[in-house]
């Protein structure tokens, strides 16, 4: 039987039609999805985090960490004389630019949730610069919402701190998925940020530290205290931060 040029035309009308109305409809499916709705783009890249070392020590009965940080950055791609950080619920000691090892004092402004800092000039994508901060984390009085997995997002955790609760042990952590790890540091806390990391943790004597890399140094800091240093050489993000101090056994095994 002969199909004629009409009837070939019609059939591939009808196919062309009949694709056209089921994309259209998983089409509109998506649409009506209210997730699908919200448009999650990448954060802006001004400044790129290059690495970030941080030196800390807790008070047990506050709640807080004192902390000193270098943080070494470098534009993204446009010059920049300006730093935007974050940096939740924190007092703010002081912040300068590192120049030939002195610390040279830079203007700022902090609303509680960012920190916008003036740099001492215009830097280029081919310049690193860092920046010194010192400051105080009060994790406990963040006011936070967390996520449906995770209940909160105040980053840093003292448990039992006082030691009043003969069930718990005495410990402290950090939890900085997604962003939280700028409740207990400055930094660009996005997961697309990556930055290599250094942590020195003064604590009691009797305790264990726990942090990203190696364990690369242990000095008495006086006082029964003692300074651990540990040390990332991969870049990562700040959420993978993690810092934990405890009464925690060691077990060593080599293979």
């Amino acid at each position: 039987m002969k199909i004629s040029n009409f009837s070939k035309t019609a059939f591939y009308a009808f196919l062309l039609s009949g694709n056209f109305v089921f994309f259209t409809a998983v089409a509109q499916t998506q649409l009506e999805n209210p997730a699908l709705k919200i448009y999650r783009a990448t954060p802006a890249k001004i400044n790129d985090l290059v690495n970030t070392k941080l030196d800390v020590r807790f008070n047990y009965a506050k709640h807080y960490l004192y902390g000193k940080e270098w943080v070494t950055l470098k534009p993204h791609f446009y010059p920049t004389d300006s730093l935007t950080l974050d940096a939740k619920g924190m007092d703010i000691n002081q912040i300068s630019i590192v120049k030939n090892g002195k610390n040279v004092p830079l203007k700022f402004l902090y609303d509680s949730l960012k920190l916008r800092i003036n740099l001492d000039k215009k830097y280029s994508s081919a310049e690193n610069y860092t920046v010194y901060l010192s400051y105080t984390a009060k994790p406990d009085q963040l006011k936070a919402m967390g996520s449906a997995a995770i209940s909160d997002a105040k980053g840093l955790y003292f448990i039992n701190s006082d030691g009043a609760d003969k069930t718990k042990p005495i410990q402290i952590w950090t939890q900085g998925e997604t962003e939280s790890s700028s409740a207990w540091f400055p930094t660009i806390d996005h997961p697309s940020q990556k930055t290599l990391e250094e942590i020195s943790m003064t604590v009691p004597s009797k305790y264990v530290t726990l942090s990203n890399g190696k364990l690369v140094s242990q000095k008495p800091a006086g006082n029964g205290l003692r300074t651990d240093t540990w040390k990332m050489d991969k870049p990562h993000s700040p959420y993978l931060f993690m810092m934990a101090v405890g009464d925690f056994k060691i077990y060593k095994d080599k293979w």
